[in-house]
């Protein structure tokens, strides 16, 4: 992979404990230096992404998706990571692909009730967790502007839906969920920043590019298109738009183990 340095320029379901470090509002997180060329580079080997809002991460010897959806296989989960309840989020098919016997789910209240059976952590926005070793941050994640019909939004923010950022080694990755640009991402402290872009019912490109300009991420990856649901033309318009750096990511349909 060619090297990121020169382009940065600027029954029911069983409920765990809280594993919880600290919990804070998400808005009082103190920003953080980012991490180096070198540990971004190598962190962009470790994620896979499936389609639409869907990835896998390698963290370590940890497997994690991230909104599996429509997907054909791939290594099984130690942690997924669902940020919100609708269906192409918090898929059960797909997530009874990925189970083993100890995965955890982690996802909100909404979408917990789906995973009866399951080894499931509820969680809401503002929460620092620590899951199997791994640090993982809840943040908002809401519309402002996308209705369903006059006055209420496809995401509302009540609904209490989330965006992760999980801590990879010296890398902090940022997967958004459904959200609109919002003020809280001011605050969010990330190396990579995962964006839908496809509009309708997320980020338009444009509003991807402006909630690059808070976030202030070394590296952007669009997200929220392919499986029927927006297009590469939105992503690589979000790239053209983009202040920081761009890498859209090649589909894999089958990820390999």
């Amino acid at each position: 992979m060619k090297s990121l340095y020169p382009m940065v320029v600027v029954g029911g379901f069983l409920l765990l404990a809280m594993m919880v470090y600290m919990t804070a509002p998400t808005s009082a997180l103190d920003k953080k230096p980012h991490a180096d060329a070198k540990a971004i580079d190598a962190a962009l080997e470790t994620i896979h992404w499936l389609g639409h809002d869907g990835f896998r991460i390698d963290v370590g010897t940890s497997v994690v998706y991230i909104d599996p959806y429509k997907i054909t296989g791939g290594p099984k989960a130690d942690i997924v990571l669902l940020t919100h309840s609708h269906p192409d989020h918090a898929s059960v098919d797909d997530v009874a692909k990925l189970c083993k016997d100890d995965t955890v789910i982690v996802t909100v209240t909404a979408a917990a009730e789906k995973f009866g059976g399951k080894t499931v952590q509820v969680v809401q926005p503002g929460q620092r967790i620590v899951v199997k070793g791994i640090p993982i941050e809840t943040v908002p994640a809401y519309n402002t502007n996308k209705f369903r019909s006059p006055g209420v939004p496809f995401h509302p923010k009540d609904a209490g839906f989330v965006g992760f950022i999980l801590t990879a080694g010296a890398v902090r990755i940022y997967h958004a969920g459904d959200t609109d640009a919002i003020d809280e991402m001011k605050d969010f402290a990330c190396d990579i920043a995962l964006l839908p872009v496809s509009g309708i019912y997320v980020m338009t490109a444009e509003e991807a590019a402006e909630a690059a300009v808070r976030i202030q991420p070394v590296l952007a990856v669009p997200m929220h298109v392919g499986k029927g649901i927006g297009s590469l033309d939105d992503a690589e318009r979000f790239q053209r738009l983009s202040p920081v750096p761009v890498r859209i990511l090649k589909m894999e349909e089958a990820p390999k183990g």
